[in-house]
Parts: structure tokens; C-alpha cells; sequence
């Protein structure tokens, strides 16, 4: 099983540092959500594509998959075409940068006002079903994510229902399911015939939300998501996501990376 990290876990790092920092520290791989501390733009100037692939060869670090931002889940139609063409984009730039797969989210953006029963489901539906051909041709997955909106796995899998194309699939991430009250054999049922990557973070209850926490020290049953998804024999990557960017207040990612890392292979053993 390989063990890569989203790089939302050090905005501090050049991405020499975020390659050379994997390597030092025993991961396998890299999920590119960061550029040098800013979210990668699908229009990356193609020079700098360049560099940073080399600079992951360099160290036989993968580049595992590319974090877009892109939902659908509006009843404004132009902002919709505007995300369908922008994750056309990402497909394009990971195809440029050899990776496979985008992740993208399904909402919620925008007024809502207008919108009826099963219109989120349907119109994130139509953006995967319409980027599927390219995604397809150019060998890149696109990932829907247990995120936002589309936090309940249910949802996602109504979605991917919907999409055919063997190209568009899931991403389970560990925290937002827990949030809505899933366990571990609901949302593995729900995610399971499109199960292609797994993002694992603990996160702990409090009065007011959730604090993320090291594996182990939460309220998300981390240790049987990994038994789960090594017994069904998922052999893509683990990711670990420290969203250190989002939450300036967690421990850097030079502590909390090799941490997470001894506590994951202690699951795998």
C-alpha cells in the first residue's frame, strides 16, 4: 500500500521542499493541491509544470492527483458552464503533467433559491457526464469527494449512478462522512464500485465543530477505514490531508507529517 500526502499540509514549502521533505520523511507520493502555498491554477504556465514534474522524478516521488476547486451544485447555469470549463482545464493540465486523476467538489455555490428536489445531484451529474469523453481520451480520472455538500456518501453515489464512464469515480474522505452520522460500512457500501482514493483525517468533536487532530485522537474511526479499504483489496493510494493551510492554528507539517506517517504503517502492519 502507498502512503502519499496532500501538500495543503505545508504552505510554507517551495515544492523542491515538498518533494525533498516526502522523500526524507518515507512517503510514496504527493497530492498537488498547493503551489507554492496558493492553490495550483489549472492555467499552471507550462514551464512550471515542467519543473515541478522533474522535480518529483528527481526524488522518485509520484505526483498522485491535483486538487481542484470546481462545484456545480447552483441553479446559476453560467457559473456551472464556468466550473465544467475550468475542470476541463485541470483534466488538461494533470494529462500535461502525467497524472492521473482530478478531484473536484459538487457544492454547494451560489443561490439556491431556484433550485428543486434532486437538482444538486442531477446538475453535478451533468458536469461529470459532460467532462467524461476528455477525461477518458487523455487517461485522467476525475474524483468526486465526500465534501461539502456531497459530505453523505449517499449523495455521491446518486451521483455517480447517474455518470458511466469509467473515468469518474470517488474519493472517501474519512472526516465528513463521520459528520453526518455515517458509519464506516454505510459509506464503504455507498463508495465501493467507485472507490479510487482515500483521504484520511481525524477530527475531533467539540461545542462548536470539529478540531483535526493526529490519527488516533479523534472522533473518526481511522484504523477500521484502513482495515476496511485494505480487506476489499483497494490497492491505490492512501492520502494523508493535514489541512494546516485552512487551519494556521495545527502543528507544521515537518511534526505532524512523519507522525501521521509511523501512526498509518503501525494500521497497514
Amino acid at each position: 500500500m502507498k502512503i502519499a500526502y496532500s501538500n495543503l499540509a505545508s504552505p510554507e514549502w517551495s515544492m523542491e521542499e515538498v518533494f525533498e521533505n516526502a522523500l526524507r520523511f518515507g512517503y510514496d507520493g504527493v497530492e498537488v493541491r498547493l503551489v507554492d502555498g496558493e492553490v495550483i491554477p489549472s492555467d499552471l504556465d507550462v514551464a512550471r509544470q515542467k519543473e515541478i514534474v522533474k522535480l518529483a522524478a528527481r526524488r522518485g516521488i509520484d505526483i498522485i492527483g491535483l486538487g481542484a476547486s470546481t462545484r456545480f451544485a447552483t441553479a446559476d447555469a453560467n457559473v456551472r458552464e464556468e466550473n465544467m470549463r475550468e475542470l476541463l482545464r485541470y483534466i488538461e493540465l494533470a494529462a500535461n503533467m502525467e497524472v492521473p486523476m482530478v478531484r473536484t467538489f459538487g457544492g454547494g455555490l451560489g443561490d439556491k433559491g431556484e433550485m428543486q428536489e434532486g437538482d444538486e445531484v442531477r446538475f453535478v451529474a451533468d458536469a461529470l457526464n459532460r467532462v467524461s469523453n476528455r477525461a477518458e481520451v487523455l487517461g485522467v480520472s476525475v474524483l468526486l469527494e465526500t465534501h461539502d455538500e456531497f459530505s453523505s456518501s449517499y449523495l455521491v453515489k446518486e451521483v455517480l449512478q447517474r455518470v458511466s464512464s469509467a473515468a469518474i469515480g470517488a474519493i472517501w474522505d474519512t472526516h465528513h462522512p463521520v459528520r453526518m452520522n455515517e458509519t464506516v460500512e454505510e459509506t464503504y457500501a455507498n463508495l465501493r464500485d467507485r472507490l479510487k482514493h482515500v483521504h484520511l483525517k481525524d477530527a475531533k468533536r467539540n461545542a462548536d465543530g470539529w478540531d483535526l487532530v493526529v490519527f488516533g485522537e479523534g472522533d473518526v474511526p481511522v484504523r477500521r477505514i484502513v482495515e476496511t479499504v485494505v480487506a476489499s483489496g483497494y490497492d491505490n493510494y492512501l492520502c494523508v490531508e493535514w489541512e494546516k493551510k485552512w487551519h494556521p492554528e495545527i502543528e507544521g507539517a515537518a511534526t505532524a507529517l512523519p507522525k501521521h506517517l509511523d501512526i498509518l504503517r503501525g494500521y497497514l502492519e
